[in-house]
């Protein structure tokens, strides 16, 4: 009787399998048929995988249109989102810092986690950019837990605004396609193409920042948060922020009328704020000093009025482009 009943068992183990397999996409066409569900945290990672998924999955951001990422934390509900994907991007833990302790949890031989900045070696911020971020922590700012697996978890804090590179996106998509290939290897074949794809797009942006900038004599730009440190560093430009990493930082009275000296004694014209933050420290300073505001874009979010305009990552970046070029010239 006991090895009836375990035939009877071992039958539908097997039997459970084949459907299971039937179901799931266990053939190679089925497999290139299922599409992924990808989770990303904020604006570029979703730009960025959308772009190299193409077709072959469903690309959602946690991190929606207009809100500002620094400020943002995990709902229950997110952290549910990223447990039933089958692919999870992110930034780097520097940006959201949340991550590291969300992936504690996260089952990884379930859902692919991909740092899109593995491999990019985060700089330090510059002096103007230290100073602003030392007083984000004076004021309980931007306060993070690094006490996690990564290369530059020894140091106190470093930049991760990468994305602003168009060289460094490239590696950033990059890395998404190396994840989803690892996670679908059934559709490497798109991934790859749709990857060469944008990062040739990504290249072209490059060439224009490059030809735009070349011969600039006046290299200096004021903007509203320390976002645009590897752009700058890209094409040997000199950024001069207001507040640190957080946009909501404010800088003491003593900073504000350094940074009011500077743009005096060097007839800035241009100072740049973001549409996601306050751009009162901004429009203190053009008031203070006869210069005007502009927008520059940290591409952290771009709001619904800016998506149904139709912009993306690369019509925006050639947006700032144009900005810039009011000032550096």
């Amino acid at each position: 009787m006991k090895k009836k009943l375990y035939l009877l068992v071992a039958v539908i183990a097997a039997l459970t399998l084949v459907v299971a397999g039937c179901g799931n996409g266990s053939s190679k066409d089925s497999a290139a048929d299922k599409k992924l569900k990808v989770v990303t945290t904020f604006y570029p990672m979703y730009e960025f995988s959308k772009q190299v998924v193409g077709n072959k999955g469903d690309v959602s951001v946690l991190i929606g249109a207009g809100v500002e990422p620094h400020d943002y934390e995990p709902s229950a509900k997110d952290v549910a989102k990223i447990t039933e994907a089958d692919v999870f991007v992110y930034n780097s833990q520097y940006f959201e810092t949340w991550v590291p302790k969300v992936l504690e949890n996260i089952d990884t031989s379930r859902t692919t986690v991909i740092d899109a900045s593995k491999g990019i070696k985060l700089k330090d911020f510059t002096a103007a950019e230290e100073a602003a971020h030392e007083h984000d922590h004076e004021h309980g700012e931007d306060e993070h837990d690094h006490d996690h697996d990564n290369e530059a978890a020894t140091d106190a804090d470093k930049n991760p605004h990468v994305w602003l590179d168009p060289v460094l996106a490239q590696k950033q998509v990059e890395n998404i396609q190396t994840g989803l290939v690892k996670k679908d290897k059934a559709n490497k074949k798109t991934y790859d193409e749709n990857a060469k794809t944008y990062v040739k797009k990504l290249d072209e942006l490059d060439a224009r920042y490059q030809a735009a900038f070349e011969n600039a004599k006046e290299k200096t730009f004021v903007t509203s948060h320390a976002a645009f440190g590897y752009l700058a560093n890209r094409y040997h430009l000199n950024q001069l922020p207001i507040a640190g990493l957080s946009p909501e930082a404010e800088p003491s009275p003593k900073e504000m009328a350094k940074i009011k000296e500077f743009i005096t004694k060097n007839d800035i014209k241009v100072i740049y704020f973001e549409a996601l933050a306050s751009p009162k420290l901004a429009e203190t300073l053009a008031t203070e000093t006869g210069a005007k505001t502009v927008e520059l874009s940290p591409l952290e979010g771009l709001t619904e009025a800016q998506q149904k305009q139709g912009l993306d990552y690369i019509k925006t970046m050639d947006n700032n482009l144009k900005a810039l070029q009011e000032s550096i010239k």
